[in-house]
């Protein structure tokens, strides 16, 4: 394929401006603003109800925004020419005919969008699916649905892949092909934004994140950077029978000391080594003393705390 062909999105910059929609009088996305770039796998974390699939909806032109603009490559999808040659997206689980082999259900893609039909095979190669190409959908595992969507969004060898929980239901062989297949994609300079409910999988996957709540943007950046920007930072956690006199042994130390349902004391502004020598002197006794360091899953629930939507 060309240069010429690719280029609407041959940066493949994702840029969203504004983007707001209101369905009567709520505001499911609320004046979003974020950019994903080429060549790295961005996740798009946020509580249930944050408004992460209408977003992507309104970037693949499937909802009209209320307000505001997503562009890819400097472009709306609605202007893209065979977008499909440019945009890859997986919104939900693949379906198909129940009789239709996992082969054929490409093909048909492939002739519906002007693809050559080797294109079929080599999507199904490239998923690793190519021993279940003549089997019948209805005979295709949830992992194998999963891998098979993929296959179709890329079809057209598309600069940017835009997934919404891709994960769902892998069992853990799955989740890591996942995980490998998507890393290597953006190696390739291609553009990755996943949605996922999986904090863990993304602190392994994701170069950056994007975390929204109640429509809104919340952070955005490097994974690296967003936690090492949590206020709590690292920590040191001790079990003790002793925790008071531990906690009086540790007011020399500018230190800040919680206390979780457990009874467990969580101690800021020192480190083990500085805590063990306090409990040593003061004739402590410990049960644990363990270093935290913050994950993607405590500054989530710290930054979106108390806005996911439960109605």
């Amino acid at each position: 394929m060309s240069d010429g062909q690719r280029s609407p999105t041959r940066d493949g910059q994702i840029v969203v401006s504004g983007l707001t929609k209101v369905y009567r009088n709520v505001r499911a996305v609320d004046n979003l603003s974020f950019t994903v770039e080429p060549g790295r796998v961005t996740g798009f974390l946020g509580p249930n109800g944050a408004g992460k699939t209408t977003t992507l909806r309104m970037l693949l032109n499937l909802v009209t925004p209320t307000a505001g603009e997503a562009t890819v490559g400097g472009r709306r999808y609605a202007d893209l020419t065979d977008p499909l040659r440019h945009v890859g997206a997986v919104l939900e689980a693949s379906s198909a005919h129940k009789g239709r082999t996992g082969l054929n259900h490409l093909r048909v893609i492939c002739a519906a969008a002007g693809l050559p039909k080797r294109r079929a095979d080599e999507a199904l190669a490239l998923v690793g699916l190519t021993p279940a190409a003549k089997r019948k959908f209805k005979g295709y595992s949830l992992g194998m649905k999963q891998r098979l969507g993929i296959a179709a969004a890329m079809l057209g060898d598309p600069r940017v892949l835009i997934l919404d929980e891709p994960a769902n239901g892998l069992d853990p062989e799955g989740i890591r092909w996942m995980r490998g297949f998507l890393k290597s994609l953006a190696q390739q300079g291609r553009t990755v934004l996943v949605s996922s409910h999986l904090l863990s999988e993304m602190q392994l996957l994701a170069d950056d994140v994007v975390i929204i709540a109640a429509g809104q943007l919340v952070r955005q950046g490097p994974v690296d950077q967003v936690i090492g920007s949590m206020a709590q930072g690292v920590r040191v956690r001790v079990r003790t029978p002793q925790a008071d006199v531990l906690t009086a042994a540790l007011k020399a130390e500018s230190v800040t000391v919680a206390t979780d349902e457990h009874g467990t004391l969580l101690i800021g502004g020192v480190d083990a080594p500085t805590v063990g020598r306090a409990a040593l002197t003061a004739g402590v006794e410990l049960h644990e003393l363990t270093t935290e360091r913050p994950d993607l899953e405590r500054v989530f629930l710290e930054l979106t705390a108390g806005k996911a939507d439960i109605r």
